[in-house]
């Protein structure tokens, strides 16, 4: 599989770590067959310029991974991240973090059947099939 570009999409005020431990272990130490490239926003920006960097950045991804922690309900940024990505035909799944699981809410936009726990054959799996979606679709 040619180097997937994925943007991570997190609440910024509750699972900033999960993002780092997340992108550190798929770009280098991933027992998975692609590698992903983090092209989330590393800091908090005024919301003009937020929105027109994150979009650009989307659009440039093959698929934008929604980090699923348990306060979704006020990471309102998310639910945007996942607005733009389907606006632009970039496919979206998320992976449960910090405890998170089927019970806890989602953000607007994400299927509970397109989120996963955090291992990396079923991760590697959905990054196999959201190639074939979407604007990857060859």
């Amino acid at each position: 599989m040619a180097d997937p570009r994925a943007f991570l999409s997190f609440d910024f005020d509750h699972n900033a770590t999960s993002r780092t431990l997340f992108a550190g272990q798929a770009t280098k130490d991933s027992p998975t067959p692609f590698t992903v490239q983090d092209w989330s926003s590393k800091t908090e920006l005024p919301q003009s310029q937020w929105e027109a960097q994150i979009k650009t950045k989307i659009n440039a991804t093959n698929m934008l991974i929604v980090l699923v922690g348990k306060s979704m309900s006020t990471a309102t940024g998310v639910a945007k991240e996942i607005a733009m990505a389907k606006s632009q035909n970039v496919p979206v799944f998320g992976v449960y973090v910090d405890g998170a699981g089927a019970l806890n809410t989602l953000p607007d936009g994400l299927q509970r059947n397109r989120t996963l726990s955090w291992e990396w054959k079923g991760i590697a799996n959905m990054v196999d099939q959201v190639m074939k979606e979407g604007k990857n679709k060859a």
